[in-house]
């Protein structure tokens, strides 16, 4: 069972990750690619610009020397969707999928007073952002190095077979939306790396809850799951969920998440780290669910075995 007291005695995770000086050359949560350093939370030096969004995001560069996109606390989503933010991409991030890499970075209010577009628009007016700790999704190029697209035919990509791993693991986190991706090189290289971000609809956003539909979760360019010829197809993602995640990778997974974001109600993130433990065992009905309803989303799944 989880509770608020084994939430506190999990220890940090981040001790037993492989720290380097020199940052990767590509940025995503992967097994081969070392987190950024986790001394403590980067602070942000520079406002760069507004990002278009929902939650109004910024892109801010920081401390460590990288450039993130980031989301306040009061943003117009609510403060639950940093929770989701951060704990989803550690959750892609143990079944081996490359998203971008999430932080709590630290955004003073000196910052906010002297940078005029770190505003919250509504349709009073204008509300400054809350100063405190923001979450960061760490851009996984250095913009002044590199290049990040929004929008490219799979062809052009290393690990276009990663969306079947994200699939499994979008149905998994009730995730509502459909799936967000960038595209991202070094000015030298050919082709792009798919960059998995954005999981702040995962759970149904600040609800809570897994509202399941067949549709939901899956990226939305033509062709991306023809390669599925069945639920083999998501090996090695499924097993991966079914058998290398329980309590105790959940529980890592939630550490270090400030409690402002969950409003303190220790409780109600425990319930959903219970729920998402349940849902690891009916991941297989949900894809089989969505091949059934829809078969043009897998149009070569030819097995007729739901395991």
């Amino acid at each position: 069972m989880f509770s608020k007291g084994s939430m506190d005695d999990m220890p940090n995770p981040s001790r037993s990750l492989k720290k380097t000086s020199d940052p990767p050359r590509q940025l995503t949560h992967r097994e081969d690619i070392p987190h950024p350093a986790t001394a403590g939370p980067p602070r942000a030096i520079e406002h760069v610009r507004r990002m278009r969004g929902g939650s109004q995001p910024h892109t801010l560069r920081c401390s460590d020397g990288h450039y993130y996109v980031a989301k306040v606390p009061n943003n117009p989503q609510g403060v639950r969707i940093l929770v989701n933010e951060l704990l989803g991409s550690r959750l892609a991030a143990l079944l081996r999928l490359p998203v971008a890499i999430g932080r709590v970075i630290l955004v003073e209010q000196e910052l906010i007073r002297y940078s005029p577009e770190m505003v919250i628009q509504n349709n009073l007016g204008e509300t400054p952002c809350q100063a405190g700790m923001w979450f960061g999704s760490c851009y996984p190029v250095d913009p002044r190095f590199g290049e990040v697209d929004d929008l490219l035919p799979l062809s052009e990509t290393t690990n276009h077979v990663d969306f079947l791993g994200m699939l499994v693991f979008d149905k998994w986190a009730g995730n509502t939306d459909g799936r967000q991706v960038v595209f991202s090189r070094n000015r030298e290289c050919r082709h792009f790396t798919a960059v998995m971000i954005d999981q702040g609809c995962c759970f149904n956003a600040t609800e809570w809850n897994f509202p399941d539909s067949p549709l939901r979760g899956r990226y939305c360019r033509t062709g991306t799951y023809d390669g599925v010829k069945g639920m083999d197809s998501f090996e090695p993602w499924l097993s991966r969920l079914e058998s290398e995640i329980d309590e105790n990778a959940l529980l890592s997974a939630a550490h270090g998440i400030p409690p402002e974001w969950y409003e303190g109600q220790a409780d109600s993130l425990c319930d959903l780290l219970e729920k998402l433990d349940h849902r690891r065992r009916i991941v297989r009905e949900l894809l089989w669910a969505t091949h059934n309803s829809y078969h043009q989303i897998f149009p070569n799944w030819t097995s007729f075995s739901k395991q």
